[in-house]
């Protein structure tokens, strides 16, 4: 997901300036334009009932306003979006290949909006029927033999003897980023990201975040996009921080992952062609399967695995304070580790389906996935707020991968790869046009 607080004061003044420089709020005659406007005053409603809904908004203050006053019931929002939903559905699919884009987004974005109204509102589904729903993808189920094979290869390759959840997290425990280190090895590895990234994206001038550590949070990192083309990024500094999650953060909170996701949709979408839809960010919708898929693509974009392990050789890790000539040997371990990423999915899958009890996902997570008790203990704070939500980290990232490379964007042709890339992220898109 992202990143920090700030004081949400300094942004007043600027998102006033954004408003003023986008097309005019008010409907226009088209009536994708007028379908638009209902879908961000659901969304906006919505979030009078869910607090985790709206991840961002630089729309029109008084529809915000409008939204809080109404507050209208779950039933009522479920009604309009199903009568927007069916006048969509009844328009013709546009001749112009990115109108007819929209016009999918918006259907599915429709669609989700309903599905996450009906979770509101109790009606029960199971783990894979509401990642259907809401993001328009499923993921595979993977049986534990799967992962096994996996922790079979990885107790070869740690040092020591005993449990392999003991040896993985002392090996580990050589390359925490000391506190007093971490703003600058993070500030460090966010330079080089920017840096890659506008070598390819045209990024506008004026684009800025802000970072800011917190505690007590069920993830890891968060960006609060402002509009504007500024984010605030937070990193969660609850558990210790491997070296390998500067980079990592750095890519996918800032550049090119969601920040520049953000801007890219606010500079094309709203600017320049007036979409008020893109105004607004519902987290529990088709567009977290993009930003998340593609954030965490963009780690491999930005930094494939030699180009990464030079710049953790030269400077991360010194800064860090940690031995350099340790990198490669702490990044094939961590290669390995990943294939473990669809374990995660499963303790989701079975907590929320009513097969595991909270104990029994815990140990899955420690497990298969590896993760000491407190992290595992983290990791079910999170599936138990965001629920399915976390297929779009994994299997997001495969299919942009697969999507990118079968289209040409291999390793070995990087600028076909950086274009499909920066195309993925400026456009209207869903998880179903991806395979």
């Amino acid at each position: 997901m992202r990143l920090s607080n700030l004081a949400q004061t300094t942004l007043v003044a600027p998102l006033i300036l954004a408003l003023a420089a986008c097309p005019s709020a008010e409907p226009q005659g088209d009536p994708m334009d007028e379908t638009a406007e209902s879908f961000v005053k659901l969304v906006l409603a919505v979030g009078q009932h869910d607090a985790d809904y709206v991840d961002a908004y630089f729309g029109p203050e008084e529809w915000k306003l409008q939204a809080e006053e109404s507050a209208i019931t779950l039933e009522e929002i479920r009604q309009r979006a199903s009568d927007a939903l069916g006048t969509l559905t009844a328009e013709p699919e546009d001749s112009d290949s990115l109108m007819a884009a929209r016009q999918r987004f918006m259907r599915k974005s429709l669609e989700s909006l309903v599905a996450r109204v009906d979770l509101l509102s109790g009606v029960p589904m199971t783990f894979d029927e509401e990642s259907k729903a809401l993001y328009d993808a499923v993921a595979p189920t993977l049986p534990a033999e799967y992962f096994q094979r996996v922790l079979e290869e990885l107790d070869g390759r740690l040092p020591g003897d005993g449990p392999i959840l003991d040896r993985f997290n002392a090996f580990r425990q050589d390359f925490v980023i000391p506190s007093d280190r971490l703003d600058d090895v993070f500030k460090a590895a966010i330079e080089a990201c920017r840096e890659e990234t506008s070598r390819y994206i045209d990024l506008p001038p004026g684009e800025s975040f802000t970072v800011e550590y917190v505690t007590d949070k069920s993830w890891s990192g968060y960006n609060w996009y402002k509009g504007d083309y500024q984010s605030l990024i937070q990193v969660n500094t609850d558990l210790p921080v491997y070296i390998d999650r500067a980079l990592d953060l750095a890519c996918h909170e800032g550049y090119p992952g969601h920040h520049v996701y953000n801007l890219l949709l606010e500079r094309e979408m709203v600017r320049e062609r007036g979409w008020q839809e893109f105004t607004i960010y519902p987290l529990f919708s088709p567009r977290s399967f993009l930003a998340e898929g593609t954030a965490n693509f963009g780690i491999d974009v930005t930094f494939p695995s030699d180009k990464r392990l030079e710049l953790e050789e030269t400077m991360l890790f010194p800064l860090a304070g940690l031995d350099p000539q340790r990198a490669r040997e702490y990044y094939e371990v961590q290669d390995l580790a990943k294939q473990l990423g669809f374990a995660g999915n499963e303790a989701a899958r079975g907590y929320l389906d009513g097969t595991m009890d909270a104990a029994r996902a815990v140990e899955w997570l420690t497990t298969y996935s590896l993760m000491s008790r407190p992290r595992a203990e983290q990791r079910l704070r999170f599936i138990e707020q965001y629920r399915s939500y976390v297929i779009n980290y994994n299997l997001g990232q495969q299919m942009v991968r697969r999507y990118i490379e079968s289209h040409g964007g291999t390793p070995d042709h990087p600028e076909e790869r950086w274009r499909l890339f920066s195309d993925l992220i400026s456009r209207p898109a869903v998880a179903s046009e991806l395979e």
